[in-house]
């Protein structure tokens, strides 16, 4: 089945955010019977899928890729070596304003627009576009970003509406909430432009929002990510400065600011005040941690560390780009003392482990690379793999052309090691188009892949994603 796009538009052409392999897709599509190159394994049963940003309507003012409304894309493996693709918007109150007005009412974190207050009534002061990611946990798909509440989405992708744990969610919620393997419980955070600038929250297996922790911050800053431990949760306050009075003004609504300093903090998991424990360090960025651990008293982290924030949220592009590399911190808070270590010079990011793995010294972790030579954004040609135990990295590029994403782990439901898997990506090929979603056994990612299936589209270039195993 075919879902038409109500209003044809028409995309401004000079705009790389919304042109080549980020143009956006207006339509939604349900196909099934997908052709599969190779063969596909019948452990891999459920679906993955991916969020990203797709605008329905041309922007009224200054474009950044991280404003455009949710969109879905999600394949089905039906465990007998079939698949099913089917791709849908999240259908945010402001979309839906936007649709019934016919145009597009809101700016973003670019040039943000105080919308007319009839606009605010029906779809809110700002979008929650909910664009960033989609994870499931206690039995809810939550459509995610980090200036706003989640999104329920229903199995068949439709939109549910936003939800707030039943009201006791009080602002945004992190895209990036990790769940304890061990435990259930789903850990996570909200930064926000005005006091608190930070607040921890705990849900436990059932989904029950079972606390809240406000944290002190001299200043609101963007924070994308966090890392938690078996005992611990870490917070880097990075000098990425929310200004939340140059964007009521029409200005960029984040600033690098180094001259404010930068910290990492370590609270106990178990906190219910604020008892985070601070350490200064020289300033850094961070949009993504592979995974972190505890280690005696100290904390270990890893994660995709940048000299600066990459990103430029105003007019003027960075002067030169910013790669980000693999790095470890061990956080001493007795001693107050910091170690950073570079652990390959690669430039990777949207770093995963296993969902079994997180927090805790595990072996494996998985990569995206970027491509040499190429600054655009994200422009991810293969995935490395990283042995902590010995050091070694294998990698898989996926092609010449190939424009790949974030490879997410699909564990082997009759595996026992840590890789017994498969990492699961979406694909373009750069000159055409072509979508794949590539299929590469996580124990030799070398190896090439173990089947492919071509998709019905091209999907856009887009954020997270997760593997959500039929139980």
């Amino acid at each position: 089945m075919t879902i038409d796009a109500s209003t044809p538009v028409t995309f401004p052409t000079d705009d790389p955010w919304l042109n080549g392999l980020f143009a956006p897709v207006a339509d939604e599509l349900d196909v099934g019977d997908l052709e599969v190159t190779g063969s596909l394994p019948a452990g891999l049963h459920g679906a993955f899928l991916r969020n990203g940003p797709n605008p329905a309507f041309p922007p009224i003012v200054r474009y950044h890729v991280f404003d455009g409304d949710g969109m879905i894309h999600g394949i089905t493996f039906d465990g007998e070596g079939g698949a099913r693709y089917r791709n849908r918007f999240v259908e945010s109150r402001a979309l839906l304003a936007e649709r019934r007005a016919g145009h597009a009412l809101y700016g973003g974190l670019a040039q943000f627009v105080v919308p007319d207050p009839e606009v605010v009534a029906e779809g809110g002061l700002y979008k929650n576009t909910a664009n960033t990611h989609v994870v499931r946990h206690a039995g809810r798909i939550l459509a995610l970003m980090e200036g706003a509440g989640p999104t329920e989405l229903r199995p068949d992708l439709s939109t549910v509406g936003e939800y707030d744990f039943g009201g006791r969610l009080e602002g945004a919620m992190t895209a990036h909430p990790k769940v304890d393997p061990a435990t259930g419980e789903m850990l996570f955070f909200g930064y926000s432009p005005l006091p608190p600038f930070l607040r921890f929250h705990v849900a436990d297996a059932a989904g029950n929002l079972v606390r809240s922790v406000d944290l002190d911050l001299p200043r609101s800053v963007m924070m994308h990510d966090f890392a938690v431990t078996e005992r611990h949760v870490v917070f880097f306050d990075l000098p990425a400065v929310f200004d939340l009075q140059a964007m009521l003004g029409g200005g960029a609504a984040v600033r690098w600011e180094p001259q404010h300093g930068a910290r990492i903090g370590v609270l106990p998991r178990d906190a219910t005040t604020d008892e985070i424990s601070w350490t200064e360090v020289e300033p850094f960025y961070v949009f993504h941690f592979l995974n972190a651990y505890d280690e005696g008293d100290a904390v270990v982290v890893e994660g995709c560390r940048a000299s600066r924030l990459p990103l430029s949220f105003d007019e003027e592009p960075l002067a030169e780009p910013v790669q980000p590399a693999l790095h470890r911190w061990r956080i001493d808070t007795t001693a107050g003392s910091v170690t950073d270590e570079q652990l390959d010079d690669r430039a990777v990011d949207f770093p995963r482990v296993a969902d079994a793995a997180a927090g805790l010294d595990n072996r494996y972790g998985y990569a995206a690379h970027l491509r040499e030579g190429d600054d655009e954004f994200a422009s991810f040609s293969s995935v490395v793999k990283y042995d902590r135990r010995t050091g070694n990295a294998t990698e898989h590029v996926y092609g010449p052309h190939a424009q790949a994403g974030e490879a997410v782990f699909a564990a082997d439901p009759d595996g026992s090691a840590e890789d017994d898997g498969w990492l699961l990506n979406f694909v373009v090929d750069k000159p055409t188009g072509d979508t794949d979603v590539v299929v590469l056994d996580a124990r030799d990612v070398a190896a090439g892949p173990v089947a492919s299936v071509r998709l019905p589209r091209r999907v856009p270039i887009g954020f997270h994603g997760s593997w959500l195993p039929d139980t």
